[in-house]
């Protein structure tokens, strides 16, 4: 019976393909917009974990200043003695790398580009998570003569070099000149939107003597150990910085400590929600469409009046006729549902190549969003479908 009512079902839907398809294009909306947005969302996530994972693995960013952000009031800088202490006397540490910064501007090849100098030492690769296209690093000797070499990243091979060997180059920095014994892999952009390709690597000892003219280091990089635990290595620099920076008992930390895996689930846990939110706004449309459906089939009862009547009168039962308007409704929104799936997909790939996301492809929102238009289609194809099915057989065969 069920198959027989199928094939009903189809060929009603068949005899108005038109009004088949503006019926349902409130579901093929709603699916393809909660779908794309889930879509994206997901992606976005993914993307996030990955730019934060590539600053480092099981990485902790010590900072000097009370807070991040605005309203973070500052602290003073701290020396590469401190990293040499935390590598030293906390356990769980598998490198510590100091680094300092510098905004300059770069040339070489008679082109000029404005940048950021990042002085540290070759550890600063393993714990940013650093990988060399080309080149080698330089050694600890050049790290404590100060030697004038450089590694650059991506972008400033580019924008200096183009398509010329950029390997044992010299590049002036500031009032310098610096070979480049390597180049970066690149990266790409950063969780904020920064390009992490743009930077000059020189050693920690060369940027203080040649560019800042201090000793001052801006930020000290933890790389722990696997298996670490974050809480108790955050607590043991905590209370080694304090002794060193000597702050009493009472005094507010001139520092903090960022835990960038931390930061990569605060920041996944809003892009799931925000995810969420408008997931649910485009579900809405969804409840349109389903309205919709329900006009239509209110319409189609109304046309065929005679057609149930004449059904009814020659021993189609109650449930019979129920069931085929209500399949009629099911086949309406399960249409809808399979199209947006489609839409879904092409524009999900589509934007997330334009959004520079990674696209998941998810079978469970897919899955869902078809069983709930169905759903839709249960919802509101019953009233209409119950209507017919209670219709009085003699007054339907003298509706006009």
């Amino acid at each position: 019976m069920l198959l027989s009512t199928l094939l009903l079902a189809l060929r009603s839907i068949r005899r108005n393909l038109l009004r088949s398809f503006l019926t349902i294009l409130g579901i093929v909306i709603g699916v393809s917009a909660v779908i794309t947005m889930v879509t994206l969302g997901q992606g976005a996530t993914l993307a996030v974990k990955n730019q934060i994972s590539s600053l480092g693995s099981n990485l902790l960013m010590v900072r000097p200043g009370q807070r991040q952000g605005p309203g973070g009031s500052g602290g003073p800088a701290f020396k590469e003695s401190d990293a040499q202490a935390i590598a030293t006397q906390i356990g769980g540490i598998q490198a510590v790398a100091p680094e300092a910064r510098s905004g300059v501007t770069v040339v070489a090849n008679g082109r000029n580009w404005t940048t950021s100098v990042t002085g540290s030492t070759s550890a600063w690769l393993d714990v940013s998570n650093w990988t060399l296209a080309q080149g080698r690093r330089y050694s600890d000797e050049e790290q404590q003569a100060g030697s004038a070499v450089c590694i650059i990243g991506e972008t400033v091979r580019r924008e200096l070099f183009g398509s010329q060997p950029a390997l044992g180059a010299q590049v002036r920095v500031k009032q310098f000149s610096c070979e480049v014994v390597g180049i970066l892999a690149s990266k790409g952009q950063a969780a904020m939107g920064n390009d992490q390709d743009d930077v000059v690597m020189v050693p920690l000892h060369t940027l203080q003597r040649r560019v800042t003219g201090n000793l001052h280091v801006s930020t000290l990089l933890v790389s722990m150990q696997d298996g670490s635990d974050s809480s108790r290595v955050k607590a043991a620099i905590t209370q080694l910085l304090r002794e060193r920076r000597k702050l009493a008992d009472g005094d507010d930390d001139n520092f903090n400590v960022l835990d960038t895996q931390q930061l990569a689930e605060a920041l996944s846990g809003t892009t799931q929600v925000m995810t969420m939110l408008l997931g649910a706004v485009a579900a809405v449309s969804l409840l349109v469409g389903g309205i919709g459906i329900m006009n239509i089939m209110l319409v189609s009862v109304t046309e065929r009046t005679r057609e149930i009547g004449l059904r009814l009168a020659i021993g189609a039962l109650e449930r019979e006729v129920l069931l085929q308007f209500l399949m009629e409704a099911v086949v309406l929104a399960a249409l809808g549902g399979v199209v947006g799936i489609v839409l879904a997909t092409v524009a999900s790939i589509g934007l997330a190549q334009v959004m520079q996301v990674p696209y998941v492809f998810n079978p469970g929102i897919n899955l869902l969003s078809l069983v709930f238009s169905s759903g839709i289609g249960v919802v509101f194809g019953y009233f209409p479908a119950r209507r017919a099915a209670r219709m009085d057989p003699i007054d339907a065969l003298r509706h006009e």
